[in-house]
C-alpha cells in the first residue's frame, strides 16, 4: 500500500515536469527536432536520436510529402525556408539510417535510406560548414557503401571525362562595337556631387552616348535586338532557361544575349554582360561594360550564395584594374576611381552609404607607355620604418609610405604558406574516425607517414613503381618553395615540427580555434560557443594559454592565430554578437602578450565581414587574417585590399584561398590547368599588394588551401565526391570541397602515401622559388 501511495505521489510530483516537457515539444519546429536528433547522434545517444527523428516523422511526414509533390527539382538556396518540413523529415530518415549502420542493422538501414530517396528525394540538410546537401544523394552513397559499390563511385569521381557532355562553344562577334573604345562621358552629360553619397551622372545626349558605347553597354542595352545574330541564336532555342544558368557556359553568344535582357538590376546585368565579353576576348568592350557600372550604377548590390551583400561597382573596378595591368596592349589606365561603402561590413544593406568618385579611364600617352614599360614589375621605395609592432624575434614594421612588412630576426619574411591536413581515405571527423596525422605510422617503420613516407605517383597509375621512392611531404613542400605551414589548433608532436623547421626550413603559424566548431569552449555543437558565457570564455582562455605556454619557446613558431572564420557563426554566436566575440579576441591577445613577447597575434576571419567592428575592438591584435575565396582575378584592389586598408591599419594575411581541381563537364587536364591559373593569379595579387610593390602594401602573405584532397568533406569518406557544395567565384561557379588539394590521392587505394601532384604544384614551385 505504501508503495502504491508513493508511486501516486511521485506521479503527481512529476506532472509539472512532464507537462513542461510536453509544452516544450509542442513548441518545437521540425527543424528544431532535427537539431535535437543531430545532437543526440553526436553524443551517441541512439535512443534519443530515434525518439526525435520518429517524432518528426510522425508529426510532419504528410506535410513533407505535399512539399515534395510541389517540386520538380531541388529548391534554390534562397527558397529553402519554404521547405523546412520536407528537409526535416527527409533528414530524419537519413539520420535513422546512419544509426542503423552503426548498429549493424543493415536491412533496416537500407529501408530508411530508400524511403528518404523515394519519398523525400528533394529534401536537403543544412551543413553548419556553410551549405546544403541532398539527402537523396547521401542516402544513395550510404547504400552503395553497404552493397560494396564504393570502388565504382570512386572511379566516377576521379574521371570527370566519363560524364562529359557536349557543350556548344562560341565567341561573340559584335554587330555594333560602338564608336569609342574609351567613352568620354563628359561629352554626353555631366557628373554631379562627386565624392559624396549624392553622386549621379546626368545624360544630356543619350543617342550619342549609345552610339559611343555599342550594343549591350548601357544605355544601349536594347541594341542587341537589332543584331541579326541575336535573332538567329534566339530562333535556335539557345536562350531558353534561367539567365543564371548561362553565367558559366561556353556558349558565350547565348550568354551575352541572355544577360543583356536579363530581369535583374542594371548593375548586375552589366557585370555579367561584361564578363561574357571578357571571356570572349572583347576586352575593350568588357572594360566599357564594367566602367558603366561605376558611372551609372555605383550603388548596385547583388547577393552571394550565402546571402551576403556583393558590391558590384567595387568588383567592377577590380576587374578593370586586373585587365589593364595584365593587358598592357590595351594602353589604358584607370585613375581616381573610388567607391566607398560606409557601414558595408555587415549583411544589412539598409544602413549602407555610398561615397562615389568615378575617376576616369584614359588612353596612355607616349611618355606614359615608356614609364609603364620601365616600371612594370618594379618595386617602389618604402622609406623609413615609422612604427613597429612587437619587439621580439618576429615583428611587424610599418614604413613611411604606409606599407607593412613581417620580419623574422630583422629580415623581411613573406608568408608562402599552405594548409596541411593529411586525411587517410575512409576516415572522417564526422564519424569520429580521423587519426592524428602528426602521429600516424600505418606502415610501422618508426616514421610519420605523410611527412616522410609519401611518394609521387609520376605516371598516375595508382601503383608504386620501382622508381617512385618515398620522398615525404615535407621535402615536396620545401622543393615547392613553401616556408610556412598553418596548424589550426595546437599540435601533438613537437619533435616533428622541430624537424620541419630545422631540416626543411618551414615555420608554423600555431592556431587556437577559440571556440570555432565549439573546439576549446566545452559547448555542444548545436548549442554553440557563446562568447558571453563565463564557462565557455574560461575554457577558451585556458586553451589559448596552454598553447602559448607549451609552444612559445619553439623555434618554428612564426605567430599565433586565433579562430577560423568564427564570424560566420558556425556553431557559435559571433555572427549574432560580433562585439562580444571581438572583445574576447582582444582579451585573449592581451593575455598571450603577457606571456610571450616574441610572436605577434593574428585572427583568422571570414573575408571582411565585421572588419569595422574588429578594427575598433582589437587594438592588441597585430595581424588581420582573412579566409577569402574571391575568384581567379585575385582578391580585388578596390573591394579587398584598399577597403581593408581604409578601415583597419593592420597588415593582412590571406589565411585561406583555394580552387578545386574539378569542373563539371571538363577533363581532368582542363580542370587542373584552370586551377593552376586561378591560384597563380591569387598569389601574384598577394605579392603585388605586399611591401615594396605598387599595390596597397598591406599584404604579408597567404596560406594556400590546401595540400591534399580530403575525401570526407561531402560525408562519404570512401568516395571522392564530385558533387557541388556551394556556389561561388570558382571556374564553373561551384566549389567542390573534396578537390581543393594541389595534390591528389589517386583512387584512394594507396592512402595515405600516394601523391599525384597537380599542375598547380609545379606552377607554385616556379613562382615561389623566383
Amino acid at each position: 500500500m505504501k508503495k502504491i501511495v508513493l508511486i501516486i505521489i511521485l506521479s503527481f510530483a512529476l506532472c509539472p515536469l512532464r507537462y513542461a516537457l510536453c509544452a516544450e515539444e509542442d513548441n518545437l519546429s521540425p527543424k528544431d527536432m532535427v537539431v535535437r536528433a543531430w545532437e543526440a547522434w553526436g553524443a551517441k545517444d541512439y535512443d534519443k536520436t530515434f525518439y526525435w527523428t520518429a517524432k518528426c516523422i510522425e508529426l510532419y511526414s504528410e506535410e513533407a510529402k505535399k512539399e515534395q509533390a510541389s517540386l520538380t527539382g531541388l529548391p534554390a538556396t534562397d527558397a529553402m525556408d519554404r521547405y523546412e518540413t520536407l528537409n526535416a523529415v527527409g533528414t530524419s530518415f537519413f539520420i535513422q539510417g546512419e544509426v542503423y549502420l552503426v548498429q549493424d542493422k543493415i536491412e533496416e538501414a537500407k529501408k530508411v535510406f530508400n524511403t528518404a530517396i523515394q519519398e523525400y528525394g528533394y529534401a536537403q540538410n543544412w551543413d553548419p560548414r556553410g551549405w546544403y546537401w541532398s539527402v537523396k544523394e547521401k542516402s544513395q552513397a550510404s547504400i552503395e557503401k553497404l552493397e560494396g559499390k564504393v570502388e565504382t563511385a570512386i572511379g566516377e569521381g576521379l574521371k570527370p571525362s566519363t560524364t562529359l557532355k557536349k557543350k556548344l562553344k562560341t565567341t561573340i562577334v559584335l554587330y555594333d562595337a560602338g564608336k569609342e573604345d574609351i567613352i568620354d562621358y563628359k561629352k554626353y552629360g555631366h557628373f554631379k556631387n562627386i565624392g559624396t553619397d549624392k553622386y549621379t551622372y546626368v545624360v544630356k545626349d543619350q543617342e550619342g552616348l549609345s552610339q559611343a558605347a555599342g550594343e549591350g553597354i548601357y544605355p544601349n542595352t536594347s541594341g542587341v535586338n537589332w543584331d541579326p545574330n541575336y535573332r538567329k541564336v534566339k530562333s535556335e532555342g539557345r536562350l531558353e532557361g534561367s539567365h543564371w544558368d548561362f553565367v558559366n557556359t561556353d556558349d558565350l553568344e547565348a550568354n551575352f544575349y541572355k544577360w543583356t535582357n536579363a530581369p535583374e538590376p542594371q548593375g548586375v546585368r552589366m557585370f555579367y554582360t561584361g564578363l561574357s565579353m571578357e571571356k570572349s576576348g572583347l576586352l575593350k568592350h568588357a572594360e566599357k561594360a564594367y566602367y558603366s557600372i561605376v558611372v551609372f550604377f555605383p550603388k548596385s548590390v547583388g547577393w552571394t550564395y550565402f546571402h551576403t551583400p556583393w558590391y558590384i561597382a567595387q568588383v567592377a573596378c577590380d576587374r578593370i584594374d586586373f585587365l589593364l595591368r595584365h593587358h598592357p596592349e590595351l594602353e589604358m589606365e584607370i585613375t581616381g576611381v573610388k567607391v566607398k561603402v560606409e557601414n558595408g561590413f555587415d549583411n544589412d544593406i539598409g544602413n549602407d552609404r555610398f561615397i562615389v568618385t568615378p575617376g576616369e579611364i584614359r588612353k596612355l600617352g607616349f611618355f606614359d607607355k615608356i614609364k609603364s614599360s620601365l616600371f612594370k614589375g618594379k618595386k617602389t621605395k618604402t622609406g623609413k620604418v615609422i612604427k613597429q609592432a612587437g619587439d621580439g624575434r618576429v615583428d611587424l614594421v610599418k614604413y613611411e609610405n604606409g606599407q607593412w612588412q613581417l620580419r623574422v630576426e630583422g629580415k623581411p619574411y613573406m608568408v608562402k604558406g599552405i594548409a596541411y591536413s593529411l586525411t587517410k581515405i575512409g576516415q572522417s571527423p564526422d564519424e569520429g574516425t580521423l587519426d592524428d596525422w602528426m602521429l600516424a605510422d600505418y606502415d610501422n617503420n618508426g616514421k610519420i607517414d605523410g611527412p616522410y613516407d609519401s611518394w609521387v605517383d609520376k605516371n598516375w597509375n595508382n601503383i608504386q613503381d620501382p622508381d617512385e621512392k618515398p620522398v615525404g611531404d615535407f621535402q615536396l613542400l620545401k622543393e615547392m618553395g613553401c616556408n610556412t605551414m598553418r596548424i589550426y589548433h595546437h599540435a601533438s608532436n613537437k619533435e616533428l615540427l622541430r624537424d620541419l623547421y630545422k631540416r626543411f626550413g618551414i615555420m608554423v603559424i600555431m592556431g587556437d580555434l577559440l571556440g570555432a566548431y565549439t573546439v576549446g569552449s566545452g559547448a555542444s555543437w548545436y548549442e554553440g560557443t557563446d562568447y558571453l558565457n563565463p564557462e565557455h570564455r574560461k575554457n577558451m582562455t585556458e586553451s589559448a594559454r596552454k598553447m602559448v605556454e607549451e609552444f612559445k619557446d619553439e623555434p618554428y613558431v612564426l605567430f599565433w592565430m586565433l579562430g577560423n572564420e568564427n564570424n560566420y557563426g558556425v556553431a557559435n554566436n559571433a555572427k549574432k554578437n560580433p562585439e562580444a566575440y571581438y572583445s574576447f579576441v582582444n582579451e585573449t591577445a592581451k593575455m598571450i602578450k603577457s606571456i610571450d613577447r616574441d610572436h605577434p597575434v593574428a585572427v583568422s576571419n571570414g573575408d571582411l565581414l565585421f572588419l569595422d567592428i574588429f578594427s575598433k575592438l582589437t587594438p592588441d591584435v597585430d595581424i588581420y587574417g582573412s579566409n577569402a575565396y574571391r575568384g581567379k582575378y585575385g582578391f580585388g584592389k578596390s573591394s579587398f585590399w584598399e577597403r581593408a586598408k581604409d578601415t583597419c591599419d593592420k597588415p593582412i594575411i590571406v589565411t585561406e584561398y583555394g580552387c578545386p581541381a574539378y569542373m563539371e563537364y571538363k577533363t581532368n587536364k582542363e580542370a587542373e590547368d584552370t586551377q593552376a591559373e586561378y591560384l597563380k593569379n591569387n598569389w601574384e595579387d598577394i605579392e603585388y599588394n605586399s611591401a615594396g610593390y605598387l599595390g596597397t602594401g598591406n599584404a604579408i602573405g597567404g596560406m594556400l588551401f590546401e595540400w591534399l584532397d580530403e575525401w570526407w568533406k561531402a560525408y562519404e569518406p570512401f568516395q571522392h565526391d564530385s558533387k557541388k557544395n556551394w556556389s561561388g567565384p570558382f571556374p564553373d561557379g561551384w566549389n567542390y570541397e573534396e578537390w581543393l588539394g594541389i595534390s591528389g590521392q589517386g583512387d584512394g587505394t594507396a592512402s595515405p602515401f600516394l601523391r599525384q601532384l597537380r599542375k598547380a604544384y609545379f606552377t607554385y614551385k616556379e613562382i615561389w622559388n623566383r
